[in-house]
């Protein structure tokens, strides 16, 4: 037997040798590690070796290529020459993008604006750094002082710009489109985000005698309270006169909300007189917004006192949420009539805006909006398709796949690299890949393209690649059921819901089977190593060390011990068992309010986005899941239910 074994193993190994596997990962190591001969060595290699080409050369040639660029610069002719081959052999491909793209970007920072703005239009996904790059181009070239404006919008909404903007950055403050309002209005809004560098950056573009110092930022964001203890309440008439000073007690304000709205609303009170009426309303909106976030009681009354302050779309979706949570329809209604109108035409708004007239009797006001979005496969799709008294339905099922159309996605070269990088585990690069060569396609080439990914076990990708389909849908692929046997087995002994169980593991995983995240959640059901290692000892599962977390039976069994124990944990509520399992049973509980909250209300109201959206799609994909199984699709506002008041639930000391 164990010959048998070796003999297989010594097989594949020379299989994959055979293909160039091998050389293709060693390729990799060596572009990622700047080592350029190796690099090319193994790009020989590939070329000579016997048999078919291996369908990731191309991708040792870009890596190749990128490395050029690189060492050789933009302006040696065989760099240019390769290039440009490379680029006509691999037109309208992900390689063809992505080259084009560092070639542009070492012509910027060059200065080659003639080749730059001649490449610039053949780019389908220009990023940030390249936008700049064309504007600069714009600038130079043309002479074209529209630049500026455009320029001007970005500077108020991109929080994150590189480095290729900031020349033009300058040229905008130094040609006046940029005031000292401007800059501070950037300022807040880094610091806004925790983002003190930046801040501290754009800061330099005030005078000298205006700019907050690091130290003072790095201090308010660690102790707003102690911030606001010291200086308010001893600075004169005087220091208030400056800017910095002025805007240096709004940041703690706005810190000390974060950590305690409560606190920063009474510290606001003492001082807010010594402000504009723009200042104040900026400080109220922030306390609410937090205060919304945490649930506070106040929030609403903290909004109000905001007054006509602009808000950002966040916080007018909070002002929604915690009137949701107080159930005053008509602030909820005042709240979306509030909100711009990219913002109000989202599913949620559309469905609670019709809740709050169905409140008022306004019924056939009610019904027009849920019908405008009650054919949407998604959370507030189905809700709202129950308040019109519909059953779910599942789509039907689109023809089967011809022969031409199976051959046709197996044959595509961007499927084939994308799957081939998967295989060696180079995920990232193979995602990318293969979105990219779905983009465009139709619904049968997407069908196609989402069969080919299930048979070759990339869940992933199929979900991703059927989730695209407008008019012909199969929720076989939408909505995969892998490893039936095993999770069936641990759904029934532990007497969990099989349809929601897959429903937690689709929006977990996709089903990736070694799949971890960034923060080190391992396998089909993303376990952490603690929670792992403590649901072992718990079940008393035998022989069980960390590598084993990441083993796909071990992990079924752990994962579906663990969602046992949270939902018995919490009243035996999917809802609240779901928030726990992506964010902690201790969250779980506090977002909880002291009223029975409806399930719907309770999801919208999570403070996490993540969780929040997790939420809502583990619940509809549990919809589809039993529809698919069953036969039958569930209701689901009966499955949200109402959550009970805080105090309920035992306190189980789950990780």
């Amino acid at each position: 037997m164990k010959r048998l074994l070796w003999l297989s193993l010594f097989l594949c190994s020379l299989a994959a040798a055979a293909s160039g596997d091998e050389y293709v990962l060693a390729a990799r190591e060596a572009a990622r590690n700047g080592e350029r001969v190796r690099l090319n060595r193994q790009l020989q290699v590939l070329q000579n070796l016997p048999g078919p080409r291996n369908e990731l050369e191309p991708w040792v040639s870009y890596w190749q290529l990128r490395q050029r660029i690189a060492d050789d610069g933009v302006e040696n002719e065989a760099v240019q020459t390769e290039v440009g081959d490379f680029l006509a052999s691999q037109a309208d491909s992900y390689l063809a993008e992505k080259l084009r793209g560092e070639w542009l970007k070492a012509q910027g920072k060059r200065g080659q604006w003639q080749v730059f703005q001649r490449g610039y239009p053949l780019l389908v996904q220009p990023d940030q750094e390249l936008a700049c790059y064309e504007l600069q181009g714009r600038l130079a070239l043309q002479h074209d002082l529209a630049v500026l404006e455009e320029l001007r919008a970005q500077w108020l909404a991109a929080l994150d710009l590189p480095e290729s903007c900031q020349p033009l950055m300058a040229q905008l403050i130094a040609a006046g489109r940029i005031g000292e309002d401007d800059v501070w209005e950037r300022v807040r809004r880094l610091l806004e985000e925790r983002k003190l560098d930046q801040a501290t950056r754009t800061a330099l573009y005030l005078p000298q005698n205006q700019r907050p110092p690091a130290k003072t930022l790095a201090a308010i964001a660690d102790q707003p309270q102690r911030y606001l203890d010291k200086f308010p309440l001893a600075a004169s008439a005087v220091a208030y006169s400056r800017r910095v000073d002025r805007e240096m007690t709004l940041y703690a304000v706005e810190r000390l909300a974060r950590i305690d709205a409560a606190a920063a609303a009474k510290a606001w009170q003492k001082i807010q007189a010594r402000y504009s009426a723009a200042d104040r309303g900026y400080a109220w909106g922030q306390i609410a917004w937090a205060g919304a976030r945490s649930h506070q009681p106040e929030a609403l009354r903290w909004y109000l006192w905001a007054q006509d302050a602009p808000l950002s779309e966040e916080q007018i979706a909070w002002q929604a949420r915690a009137a949701l949570r107080a159930h005053d329809w008509p602030k909820v209604q005042q709240a979306i009539a509030r909100m711009p109108p990219q913002l109000a035409g989202q599913p949620a708004w559309i469905y609670w805006l019709g809740r709050a007239l169905d409140a008022h009797r306004q019924t056939e006001e009610a019904r027009s909006l849920y019908q405008r979005i009650s054919d949407q496969p998604n959370f507030y799709g189905m809700l709202a398709s129950e308040e019109l008294g519909r059953s779910i339905k599942l789509p039907p099922f689109a023809a089967p796949l011809t022969a031409e159309e199976a051959a046709a996605a197996r044959d595509n070269p961007g499927l084939k690299r994308a799957l081939a990088l998967i295989r060696l585990d180079l995920r990232i690069e193979g995602v990318r890949e293969w979105n990219w060569t779905v983009r465009g396609m139709d619904d049968r080439q997407l069908l196609a393209a989402a069969a080919l990914a299930q048979h070759s076990e990339v869940f992933d990708r199929a979900i991703s690649t059927a989730d695209r389909t407008l008019l012909q849908h199969d929720y076989a692929l939408r909505y995969p059921a892998p490893f039936r046997d095993l999770v069936d087995a641990q759904s029934r002994d532990l007497a969990l819901d099989h349809g929601w169980v897959y429903g937690l593991m689709r929006q977990e995983s996709r089903f990736v089977m070694n799949a971890k995240s960034g923060v080190g959640a391992k396998g089909l059901m993303q376990l952490m190593p603690a929670t792992a290692n403590w649901v072992a000892k718990k079940i008393g599962l035998k022989g069980y060390h960390a590598g084993k977390a990441g083993e796909m039976k071990t992990n079924v069994a752990l994962g579906t011990n663990y969602l046992s124990m949270v939902l018995a944990s919490l009243d035996n509520h999917p809802v609240l068992a779901s928030a726990a399992y992506n964010a902690g049973p201790g969250r779980a509980r506090r977002w909880r309010a002291e009223e029975p909250l409806e399930g719907a209300i309770y999801a919208e109201t999570i403070p996490f986005s993540e969780t929040r959206d997790y939420v809502k799609k583990v619940m509809t994909n549990a919809v589809y899941y039993t529809a698919l199984f069953e036969g039958k699709v569930p209701s689901l506002k009966g499955r949200l239910g109402v959550v009970g008041p805080r105090g309920g639930g035992r306190a189980d000391d789950l990780p």
